[in-house]
């Protein structure tokens, strides 16, 4: 009886406002056959440090996370934010 345990992102989306959702598998295998598995999901906002992110995630967000998209983010972003207490 050989465990074995597989992480893959298996998944990635990239939504309207530019933020990309990243799923991440985790499997675990005896012999071969999947006997467990579990999934994981993140948000990398425009803006956000993607450097730790898999290899494609960082190709999407390089893509993606024009400074337009970054710029339109950060006004969405700063716009709904709530306002301070005793302004």
């Amino acid at each position: 009886m050989a465990l074995e345990k597989n992480v893959v992102v298996d998944k990635i989306e990239v939504l309207e406002n530019g933020s990309v959702q990243v799923r991440t598998k985790t499997a675990i295998l005896e012999d071969g056959k999947q006997i467990s598995g579990t999934f994981h999901r993140h948000v990398v906002a425009p803006g956000d440090d993607y450097s730790a992110e898999n290899a494609r995630v960082q190709a999407i967000c390089a893509a993606t996370h024009t400074k337009a998209v970054v710029a339109a983010y950060a006004a969405e972003q700063a716009k709904n934010a709530p306002a301070e207490v005793g302004a």
